[in-house]
């Protein structure tokens, strides 16, 4: 059985009176590849912070079984105008010391390498595109996740193609470095052609379980035809666009 990394135990997130999350129980495994989907206000985001620790649970507990995580948030602490060079940013994904060693020059050089970005060293990251932006900081957080990628809707914002690379690159990541990966996702099409395992959150767990497995259920079909605008060709929305939007969406119906 592969090494267990996260342990999520009846965790409960509560602000005042509302409840984020209630009963949420996983692991996640070596390997793995994990997809978070549910509407907005799921609490999915909620989650994944207190799986990173950056969230308090207010009952159950998380147990993290390794150090190696690297992490993309939904806002990165990098400001898009940051005046960094590429090779700064990814510089700085290492463990923070007063000067970069040769070991974290040359796991920068790596990681730049695998996403194809080396040329782009050099260059200031606030002249970038939002696709080669995104890079780097995959790159940056691929420094620490020597076990595991945490990602919360790393693709949001960017255009098709970009976003079909980045989910080719992170799917790449997972099949041949075998790096376990945790995201956040409103493409539940990619999510299910990608992940292995498939969490739907609606402040509780509604799934857990194979990606297989969720493909044989009545969520499935209500979600499969729900889409953000960021994962088709429309301007929210143009005309014959059939998606319903997610942001809208409770379950119990769709409206």
């Amino acid at each position: 059985m592969e090494r267990t990394l996260i342990t999520c135990t009846d965790v409960g997130v509560q602000f005042g009176s509302f409840t984020a999350l209630k009963n949420v129980s996983l692991e996640l495994h070596a390997g793995e590849y994990l997809c978070i989907v549910g509407a907005n206000g799921s609490g999915k985001t909620t989650l994944v912070k207190t799986l990173m620790g950056l969230q308090k649970p207010t009952s159950g507990c998380v147990t993290a079984h390794t150090a190696s995580i690297g992490y993309l948030g939904q806002k990165n602490s990098i400001q898009r105008d940051f005046p960094a060079t590429v090779e700064e940013i990814v510089l700085s994904g290492n463990r923070i010391r007063c000067f970069a060693s040769r070991k974290d020059k040359d796991n920068a050089r790596i990681q730049m390498e695998k996403l194809g970005i080396t040329g782009l060293a050099g260059k200031p990251f606030k002249d970038l595109s939002g696709g080669q932006q995104q890079r780097v900081l995959l790159a940056r957080s691929l420094c620490a996740a020597k076990d595991l990628l945490v990602l919360d809707e790393p693709v949001t914002g960017l255009d098709p193609m970009v976003t079909d690379e980045m989910y080719q690159i992170i799917r790449r990541l997972n099949t041949e470095d075998k790096l376990a990966v945790l995201m956040v996702s409103h493409d539940i099409h990619r999510a299910v052609q990608n992940a292995t395992h498939i969490l739907q959150l609606d402040n509780e767990p509604l799934f857990y379980g194979t990606a297989e497995e969720y493909q044989r259920t009545p969520l499935y079909t209500r979600m499969s035809h729900v889409e953000v605008c960021e994962t088709h060709f429309c301007t929210h929305c143009g005309i014959n666009c059939n998606a319903s939007h997610i942001g809208s969406m409770r379950f119990g119906g769709v409206k």
